[in-house]
């Protein structure tokens, strides 16, 4: 009977995989084993506790504050800084350089108080001497400006008003209505008409002929074109009822419903499919000297154990 899922040759490699054989001691489950089973039997050393750190020498290993110097001199940093300035005091040659006075400020813009050079004589705010001022002559005098445009005011020239002149409506029409009349009645006669020419134009008509037109050509007699054929009907196209073609469709014979094989169908066990052999695969193997530390030095005796030279 054939194993269910992967053969070992398709796992591991193998023909036949090999049982696995222990050496020889017994099975002990992990699964709440302790790591030191004395340490869970008996009494056991119990310490005081964690001691927070106080005042107190209850956190320390000695009965008593130790000193880590003894006997070390005491040193007050007060009096070294001061012995210090004393000692630097005296490298000095003389007194602390002091000016004569003190700084001055100046008072405002433009003062020279409390500068080294005091006020400079090319920049002081003195006018020099000037000559008098003699003022220009006086222009003649005239009357004032007229105020107004000039047009509609008079009297804003200079000279004397033109007279006023009157006007009539329409002027213009009149002035020239009067030189027509006058034109009119200068002229002698009717206008220049000659009567040698014969034509009714001054140029000869282009379209104009004296030759006879020759005969009307009579119209050729058109061609009947015979009607197209018209098929009594639009042609149908074929949809599985054979409308569309020239001979009726043939009487169907009644035959039963029979589907011809092209080949016996097999079933995938009788089917033989060619799987090629799978190449090498690894498998877990365990080393010569991890096997011979585990015989040697195992859970057994490993607190008496006995190496193995060679």
């Amino acid at each position: 009977m054939p194993v269910e899922g992967k053969s070992d040759m398709e796992r591991i490699g193998l023909f036949s995989e090999m049982s696995y054989v222990t050496i020889g001691d017994k099975y002990v489950s992990c699964y709440m084993r302790p790591f030191n089973e004395a340490a869970t039997k008996n009494r056991q050393m119990l310490p005081g506790g964690t001691k927070t750190m106080s005042a107190l020498q209850a956190g320390y290993f000695d009965p008593e504050f130790v000193r880590i110097f003894e006997g070390e001199a005491y040193s007050d940093p007060v009096q070294l800084r001061r012995r210090y300035r004393l000692a630097e005091a005296k490298k000095n040659l003389g007194k602390a350089f002091i000016p004569s006075n003190g700084d001055k400020w100046p008072c405002g813009l433009g003062t020279y108080y409390g500068t080294i050079g005091g006020p400079v004589p090319y920049f002081t705010p003195q006018l020099r001497g000037r000559e008098k001022y003699i003022p220009p002559g006086k222009n003649f005098y005239t009357n004032p400006g007229k105020k107004g445009t000039g047009y509609g005011y008079p009297n804003l020239t200079i000279g004397e008003q033109y007279p006023h002149a009157a006007d009539g409506y329409e002027v213009e029409r009149i002035n020239a209505k009067k030189a027509r009349e006058e034109h009119i009645r200068l002229l002698k006669g009717g206008p220049f008409k000659l009567n040698l020419y014969p034509q009714a134009y001054f140029d000869e008509n282009p379209y104009f002929s004296d030759k006879p037109l020759p005969p009307l050509k009579k119209p050729l007699p058109e061609k009947l074109i015979a009607a197209p054929f018209i098929p009594p009907s639009p042609a149908k196209k074929p949809g599985g009822m054979k409308g569309g073609t020239f001979d009726p469709y043939p009487s169907h014979s009644t035959e039963p419903y029979i589907t011809e094989k092209t080949q016996p169908f097999r079933s995938s066990t009788e089917r033989k499919i060619f799987h090629p052999s799978p190449g090498p695969k690894s498998r877990p193997v365990t080393s010569v000297i991890a096997l011979n530390v585990t015989r040697s030095l195992n859970s057994n005796n490993y607190k008496n154990p006995q190496l193995t030279f060679y």
